[in-house]
C-alpha cells in the first residue's frame, strides 16, 4: 500500500487547501430587465437567456 514516508507538514497542506475556499456570488446584470442573476443561466424574473426568451414568466 501507499503510504507517507514524512507527515506532510502545515505548509504544503494548506498550500493545497488554498483552492478550496467558498467564493461569493457575483452577480450580473440582465441584458432585458436589468435585474440581478447568476452568470451563465436564465434570469429568474423575466426568463430571458442571451437576448431571446426562453421561458414564459407569468404575471
Amino acid at each position: 500500500m501507499a503510504v507517507p514516508k514524512r507527515r506532510c507538514t502545515s505548509t504544503r497542506r494548506d498550500k493545497r487547501r488554498s483552492h478550496d475556499a467558498i467564493r461569493a456570488f457575483a452577480p450580473s446584470v440582465c441584458s432585458q430587465c436589468k435585474s440581478a442573476k447568476m452568470a451563465h443561466r436564465v434570469c429568474p424574473s423575466c426568463g430571458s437567456y442571451g437576448g431571446e426568451v426562453v421561458i414564459q414568466m407569468e404575471d
